[in-house]
């Protein structure tokens, strides 16, 4: 059915005519008044209580930790098993420190004076009943008397092998006919006595006996050596090296000379006359 009545503006918005609506308004501005006030105590929490509150908090989970450590008692195991793998490190480290030592004693032995690394070792070697600080220390001290043991005997072995290297030059020079001469030549002035004129009848023989060379060697004889030795084992008798010095075969062939013939020249006649001496 049509209603023709006017609305007027009084019965257009009485709430009477709309209880909906007008219920629906008041919920709203109510929720806005609620949320409001949730952003302004959040805002005051932020604000000011947030930062003593967090404080709060984490002192008291520092709190109860500190009470569970202390009531299991887990400190004190992790710092004594700490404490134990560390003196158990420390002694192992002695005693590898010992063994190193040893080993170097022995390789130095002969060549430097290992006595400071000898007393260290003695004393390093009670590690057993030794507090831990003592043991720290012994063990830095063997090792650096170690240390210096090794490097005083690498700079013996560095001296001897320049002297060897000396020594291996100097004979493979002596070894040459010209330096087998000049060591016959003064050999037998400064040990026999004889002159320029002995010497150049010892050149003659031995010239003819071997060329001066020390390796030379008679197959149908096995006569040896600068002075042809017969056997050549007879020089062994003025040293070990005849078969590779000069020297010793020169020494050996000069003593033979003077107690065979007196002196070289003699020699040297009687080699001329039966082609030996």
């Amino acid at each position: 059915m049509r209603n023709d009545t006017p609305l007027t503006p009084e019965t257009e918005t009485a709430p009477e005519q709309h209880p909906r609506r007008s219920l629906r308004r008041r919920r709203i501005g109510r929720k806005r008044l609620v949320v409001a006030g949730a952003i302004v105590a959040t805002g005051l929490t932020v604000g000011t209580g947030f930062a003593v509150q967090s404080a709060l908090v984490t002192q008291a989970a520092i709190d109860a930790t500190a009470a569970l450590t202390d009531s299991t008692g887990l400190r004190a195991e992790q710092l004594g098993a700490y404490s134990s793998i560390a003196e158990a490190r420390t002694r192992y480290s002695a005693q590898d420190t010992i063994t190193a030592a040893n080993a170097t004693l022995a390789s130095v032995d002969g060549k430097v004076d290992s006595s400071g690394l000898a007393a260290s070792v003695a004393s390093l070697g009670e590690y057993e009943r030794l507090p831990l600080e003592s043991i720290v220390d012994l063990t830095k001290q063997t090792r650096a008397e170690t240390a210096r043991a090794e490097a005083a005997a690498a700079e013996f072995d560095r001296v001897q092998a320049e002297q060897a290297a000396a020594a291996a030059a100097a004979l493979a020079q002596a070894n040459t006919p010209d330096g087998a001469r000049a060591t016959a030549r003064a050999l037998a002035e400064s040990k026999y006595g004889w002159g320029e004129s002995q010497f150049q009848c010892l050149d003659r023989l031995w010239q003819k006996e071997s060329g001066w060379s020390y390796t030379a060697y008679n197959a149908s004889s096995g006569a040896t050596g600068i002075p042809q030795s017969l056997p050549g084992s007879k020089m062994a008798s003025a040293g070990a090296d005849w078969q590779s010095n000069a020297a010793t075969q020169i020494s050996w062939g000069l003593d033979y000379i003077a107690r065979g013939y007196g002196a070289p020249c003699t020699a040297w006649s009687h080699s001329q006359s039966v082609n030996w001496y």
